[in-house]
């Protein structure tokens, strides 16, 4: 039995991982540290049993430390961040304070439990990072690795960059057993609807525009978010301590392509079910028209990275990691999650709305 606190866990791949983990180890304590900002839900935990969720702040270094104590705390997985690009852009501050400052915190409150106090206790400390702190791929150029050089172009990746510098300094200099899993772009369900699968699904059903950066050309790595949460469960039940594993989907498409998809895939929905045009009356599938008659192209993001691309070599020989679903399965399985979930996404953009006022 382990016992967890899982930070960022009311948010969208933190959720996905309480769901596994509760899963496959009923009868271990979790406890899920959350903030409950914009894109943290409570309903993202609806229907789990024996899952404590607590409202906080991982800049709180005393609420962790009590937390530990009280729960006699071994195992914390760190998802919390600030993680999207474009509000980075525009307002970095948060994204250094949760990112850098927060996991420095949470670095802290570990040291001092696992080690300072002299416990001995077998320990993991795992830290979930993103493959944008590698920069940017040309066409060519070999996917990212392990040993890749650090190359962040976005306050995003930055900061994220800057957190994995400490996970890796509290292992190397005070013996804290970390690991890091630098992940590629996910999708699933629970994503909170400013990424692009579910804001692009979303726009769809209510007929929005479909707004595309550049040429849309720009390619990145798709990762099913319940293929990612096995990559971790793997790495702290079985990797080894101190090391960094990059875990993709093995799924490179550009984003234009990606779109096609969602619109062909949203076309195919209403096709196959007629309720969908009561629903959705919006739609453009609604009312007999293609759904890529929403796609604009607008002017690109600045710094926007052209290409990432996962090399999972070492995940999948070390530990036997291998993605369940390509790309047109996992998209398939979302679209009809965000489909039957209505009432799961409605009450964020209604939120939204309102906050938009």
């Amino acid at each position: 039995m382990a016992n967890l606190i899982v930070t960022g866990g009311a948010g969208f791949i933190g959720a996905n991982f309480v769901h596994r983990w509760r899963k496959v180890a009923p009868a271990d304590t979790i406890i899920v540290l959350d903030a409950l900002t914009y894109a943290g839900n409570r309903a993202n935990l609806d229907g789990l049993d024996g899952v404590e969720l607590v409202e906080g702040d991982i800049c709180d270094t005393d609420l962790v430390s009590k937390l530990m104590a009280d729960h006699a705390i071994d195992t914390i997985v760190h998802f919390a961040a600030e993680s999207h690009v474009d509000r980075s852009i525009t307002g970095p501050d948060a994204f250094v304070t949760t990112n850098v400052i927060g996991t420095h915190s949470l670095l802290k409150a570990a040291k001092t439990a696992w080690l300072d106090k002299g416990s001995g206790m077998p320990h993991r400390f795992h830290h979930v990072s993103t493959d944008e702190v590698y920069g940017s791929l040309g066409p060519d150029d070999a996917a990212f690795s392990e040993t890749t050089a650090y190359a962040p172009n976005s306050p995003y990746s930055a900061s994220k960059a800057g957190s994995d510098h400490l996970v890796r300094a509290y292992h190397h200099t005070f013996g804290l057993e970390t690991t890091t899993s630098n992940c590629s772009n996910n999708y699933g369900p629970y994503q909170f609807p400013e990424k692009l699968i579910p804001l692009f699904v979303l726009n769809a059903l209510s007929g929005r525009s479909l707004p595309i950066y550049g040429d849309g050309m720009n390619v990145r790595d798709w990762l099913h978010v319940e293929d990612h949460c096995l990559g971790i469960e793997l790495i702290i039940r079985n990797g080894r301590v101190g090391e960094v594993y990059n875990v993709g989907g093995g799924q490179e498409l550009p984003n234009l392509q990606v779109v096609e998809e969602i619109c062909a895939g949203v076309d195919a929905a209403f096709a196959a079910d007629p309720s969908l045009a009561q629903r959705f009356p919006d739609a453009p599938a609604a009312q007999g028209k293609p759904t890529a008659s929403l796609k604009t192209y607008v002017e690109d993001r600045k710094g926007h990275d052209r290409r990432y691309a996962i090399d999972e070599t070492k995940i999948r020989s070390e530990l036997g990691y291998e993605p369940a679903r390509d790309f047109p399965q996992g998209f398939a399985e979302t679209l009809a999650w965000y489909l039957a979930n209505e009432g799961w996404w409605q009450p964020l953009l209604e939120r939204a709305r309102l906050n938009a006022r």
